[in-house]
């Protein structure tokens, strides 16, 4: 890559779907790498110890906010520091970018499509379904199944949401024959 500063393809604003995210402002085509996602390489036992301790800390604060990235096999990308922009990217279950990992080296964010100025730059965070209860969407597309997850694991989701429902149904039904009762 060239030393020359890159024109910079987004800004940063507050976002519809959760706090901050990053917005086009300009035109970008289908391809472009817009934005690397940065911070400290550990290994994956220093990630996991990384995370669970963000996990256990937002339980008595509520600001946990893990920006862990799979690097490779061995390695992850800590992205939780304020220079890594990329870490601002919301998800969205139709997202108009993908991270793409180079040479195990470097982890860039790259155009699905067009995308328009003005337009909230979103990747799907690819979450798989251990804690998928925790992890309400709100990124509003049409085809979003609620919650936060790679879209390979969507028709499991739909199972697991339809066994909740009916599940809470079903409670509902008993408490609701319990006061019939009590009556």
């Amino acid at each position: 890559m060239s030393d020359e500063p890159k024109e910079s393809h987004y800004e940063i604003r507050d976002s519809g779907i959760h706090g901050r995210g990053l917005y086009a402002t300009t035109f970008i085509p289908l391809g472009t790498w817009i934005v690397e996602y940065v911070g400290e390489k550990v290994s994956k036992l220093e990630s996991e110890r990384r995370a669970i301790e963000l996990i256990e800390n937002s339980r008595e604060n509520d600001a946990a906010k893990v920006f862990m990235f799979i690097l490779s096999d061995e390695w992850d990308i800590d992205g939780g520091v304020e220079w890594n922009d990329a870490r601002l990217a919301n998800h969205s279950c139709d997202p108009n970018m993908e991270a793409q990992v180079w040479d195990e080296q470097e982890i860039w964010f790259v155009a699905l499509r067009d995308i328009q100025p003005g337009e909230e730059l979103t990747f799907n965070y690819g979450f798989d379904l251990d804690s998928w209860e925790e992890h309400t969407c709100k990124c509003g597309a049409a085809r979003c199944p609620g919650y936060i997850a790679a879209e390979e694991y969507w028709p499991q989701l739909k199972k697991r949401i339809a066994g909740k429902r009916a599940r809470q149904k079903r409670r509902q039904r008993e408490q609701g024959d319990d006061s019939a009762i009590a009556a």
